[in-house]
């Protein structure tokens, strides 16, 4: 019968071939166990117990990153971890960058990482009031960003942001977030079109009548603002004062602006002297706006200058206490001088 011959058959190829069996059956054994153990180690935890940061630079291979992280321990199947990033067909597309790796991260999360470039971001803070030089020494002396500016000239400065206008004022006062190695240049790029972007949404906007001819001598009250105010609630007050002095044609006579004049010369309290000292930024000798601002203002300052608070007031002085007392007349506020400065009532 056929089936008995199939039998027959059978059971003689198997006496005649139980060596080629039995080695068969090893070899499919062996690859379905090194299958087993290769998606074990690919899906496993890297051997981490806090973030470790690595660093990829331009042109390094997924395999000499494995290589990498295999020497300090982190991955412990380097063989299998090329071998995924080879079948995967997408180890060619990783990017450079500071790449945070944490602990429960796997090797197709790794390169879900290093595919999509989600780096370390890192972050640098430009404050209100601040100068053009400190907000440029706090951007070069972040650890990550890369200096290509040593003592720029303010020439170098209009160059690189493509203004003819000195800078000072010019970059917005904001936190900057970035990756490790963007240059100085680019953050002050940055910082820069984005407070044109500002200014000119501000400006669009601006209340009727005001003594501006430009933005940017809008830009310049700003900053007299942003110096001059400690509570965000007196802005507009303040823009008002100075506005009205414009308007008619008095002498703004603010502080910040002959202490910025002085520059290094500044001892730090502001002397009689000092305010006859002659320099463009004199409010006290000069009329109308200083020629450039005096430091970096923030949007709400910027919105003050071209929002200003209605009202008769011309003057103003320091409580103490980070508040004003306005003052319509020069009476008033010489009686307000002697209670809130001269330390006594008249």
């Amino acid at each position: 019968m056929p089936a008995s011959i199939n039998v027959a058959t059978f059971k003689a190829f198997i006496a005649g071939n139980k060596k080629w069996l039995f080695w068969g059956w090893v070899i499919v054994l062996s690859t379905v166990l090194r299958l087993v153990f290769f998606f074990q180690h690919v899906h496993a935890p890297l051997a981490l117990d806090a973030e470790y940061p690595i660093d990829v630079s331009t042109g390094t291979t997924f395999n000499r990153l494995v290589n990498r992280l295999a020497e300090s321990g982190v991955i412990t199947h380097p063989f299998d971890a090329r071998l995924y990033g080879r079948l995967s067909g997408r180890a060619n597309a990783i990017k450079a960058g500071e790449y945070a790796l944490t602990p429960g991260m796997a090797l197709p999360d790794l390169l879900d990482k290093l595919i999509a470039g989600d780096v370390i971001v890192h972050q640098v803070v430009l404050v209100e009031g601040w100068t053009l030089a400190q907000a440029l020494a706090a951007i070069q002396s972040h650890p990550m960003v890369q200096d290509t500016l040593v003592e720029p000239a303010p020439g170098e400065l209009q160059s690189l942001l493509g203004t003819a206008r000195y800078p000072e004022g010019r970059i917005f006062p904001d936190t900057y977030h970035f990756s490790r190695g963007t240059s100085d240049s680019e953050l002050l790029q940055r910082a820069y079109k984005l407070m044109e972007e500002v200014l000119e949404r501000e400006w669009l906007g601006r209340a009727m009548d005001l003594p501006y001819a430009t933005p940017d001598e809008a830009l310049v009250m700003a900053s007299i603002i942003e110096k001059e105010t400690a509570l965000a609630s007196e802005r507009d007050q303040i823009a008002g004062v100075f506005v009205r002095r414009l308007q008619r044609r008095m002498r703004l006579q603010t502080d910040p602006t002959v202490i910025y004049g002085l520059g290094p010369d500044f001892s730090g309290n502001l002397t009689r002297a000092d305010l006859r000292s002659p320099s463009p930024y004199n409010t006290y000798l000069n009329a109308g706006l200083p020629p450039t601002p005096i430091a970096l203002p923030g949007r709400e300052s910027i919105h003050a200058a071209l929002h200003p608070a209605e009202g008769d007031t011309l003057y103003f002085v320091a409580r103490g206490d980070g508040s004003h007392q306005f003052s319509s007349t020069l009476e008033e506020h010489e009686r307000a001088v002697v209670q809130y400065q001269l330390g006594r009532t008249q």
